[in-house]
């Protein structure tokens, strides 16, 4: 399997895909090993994924080096993954005594009962690459520390970074069967699905996340699904247009590859003018190029075809039916797969722009004359992950995100996740959560204990 550069097209490493009888074998060593992980106790198991972090730290540079080289995420925010993956480390690891503590719930003389936390068992983790350290933490991590065994297939196409992962957690103290790597693509995943893991957990698309449902779904298995988004934000009468900048970072940083990117920008018709020139004014300044230059700000796309592909039919929707061009618009003429960041007005909510899952440097903006037609039209959508409203009153902030069917609500920030909180999606977006105490309590299945004196 080749593995590709994609700011150059070069080719980085020829790694070998994981075979199907492999993979077998793989789930079988891991059902036997988790029981022994499991009965190690929190206190080593903790040890161990301390010095995990510990690692991750120390070889910090050079894991940033292999991000950029394979996923083509600029250097600068190749480590600001590995250094903002270390507070969710802390997290899982601070909460995890909490999480797995029994409960007694009810005692006296003649009944004593309790809640036990047990773990599932071999846990399937078929992460993604656009944010692989994050997304593979957000379930590697507090599935190893409850005791749980760890199949975990990277993206094809953050394969160098999925196996640093499985190498340091070896080099840490995790035991080889309790956690290991299945590399390749949509075969290797398939044939991971068909093994009768305990849990399955899957970063996706909503496409393939309908196929893993159908897959699994009738195993009655734990199954969580972190899915697509198309990520609205609503600009206030409000507002000054100085939250331009803020509001265009949040649909381009990672060039607009992050499952939470503002997708749809609707702007209060009193301050559109103002607003969309100084949204403009940001992007056309952003460095597009190297993401081995610190300069750079938006690198290449990780998926090369299907993602320019994505992106040129979506500007062509546009415009066939009247949306206007204000910068970008075209893939750029040089090595790689680069996409000129781009700025569309005169959307409607018809455009697949403003409809489908985009995930690259492109935005829509739309005009709005007041809060309920921003709020019907935010809703209007098969996703609910992230919203977005940008205003100094609070109170009608809240009042907006309150009616909006998200997982998460933002007030003056955006594509934002934070260990403390839920991570979660409704409708198109998934199921299941990870992150917060429920992001480790997901690991954990519960044991009633009824115990009644002789």
């Amino acid at each position: 399997m080749l593995i590709v550069n994609p700011a150059t097209g070069e080719t980085l490493a020829d790694v070998p895909a994981t075979e199907r009888q492999a993979i077998a074998s793989a789930c079988g060593r891991a059902r036997a090993a988790q029981v022994t992980w499991a009965a190690r106790g929190l206190a080593d198991r903790t040890a161990i994924l301390r010095r995990f972090r510990a690692l991750v730290v120390e070889r910090g540079e050079a894991l940033a080096h292999t991000l950029t080289l394979e996923v083509g995420k600029p250097i600068a925010q190749a480590r600001r993954e590995l250094v903002g993956v270390l507070p969710r480390i802390d997290f899982f690891l601070e909460q995890a005594p909490a999480a797995l503590a029994d409960e007694i719930v009810a005692a006296d003389d003649a009944m004593e009962e309790r809640i036990a936390h047990e773990p599932l068992g071999v846990v399937a983790n078929v992460s993604a690459w656009n944010y692989p350290w994050f997304v593979g933490a957000n379930v590697f991590v507090p599935a190893l520390l409850t005791g749980n065994a760890v199949l975990y297939k990277p993206s094809e196409f953050a394969t160098l970074t999925g196996i640093a992962i499985a190498e340091l957690l070896h080099e840490a103290g995790v035991p080889d069967d309790v956690f290991q790597a299945v590399i390749g693509g949509a075969t290797a995943g398939a044939a991971l699905l068909e093994e009768p893991v305990d849990a399955v957990c899957f970063t996706g698309s909503l496409a393939t996340g309908r196929k893993v449902a159908a897959a699994v779904g009738s195993r009655f298995g734990r199954l969580q699904l972190e899915l697509g988004g198309k990520d609205p934000a609503y600009v206030c009468d409000d507002v000054s247009p100085a939250a331009a900048a803020a509001v265009a970072e949040g649909a381009f940083y990672n060039a607009g590859q992050s499952c939470c990117a503002v997708e749809r920008v609707y702007v209060h018709e009193r301050v559109w003018a103002p607003f969309v020139d100084a949204f403009v004014a940001t992007v056309r300044g952003y460095v597009v190029g190297d993401p081995l230059d610190e300069r750079t700000d938006v690198g290449p796309l990780t998926r090369r075809e299907l993602a320019l592909a994505t992106l040129e039919e979506q500007v062509a929707d546009a415009t066939a039916r009247g949306a206007r061009i204000l910068t970008g618009g075209a893939r750029l003429d040089r090595a790689g797969w680069f996409f000129a960041p781009t700025v569309l007005v005169d959307v409607d909510d018809s455009m697949r722009v403003m409809r489908d899952e985009t995930f690259g440097p492109l935005i829509g903006i739309a005009a709005v004359s007041s809060d309920e037609e921003a709020v019907a039209r935010m809703n209007d959508t098969a996703y609910g992950l992230t919203a977005a409203v940008y205003t100094p009153d609070r109170a009608r902030a809240e009042r907006v995100l309150a009616r909006l069917d998200v997982g998460s609500a933002y007030w003056n920030c955006c594509d934002r996740v934070s260990p403390r909180l839920p991570w979660t999606g409704r409708r198109g977006s998934g199921l299941g959560v990870t992150l917060s105490r429920a992001g480790i309590e997901a690991f954990l299945r519960p044991k009633a204990w009824h115990l009644r004196p002789a």
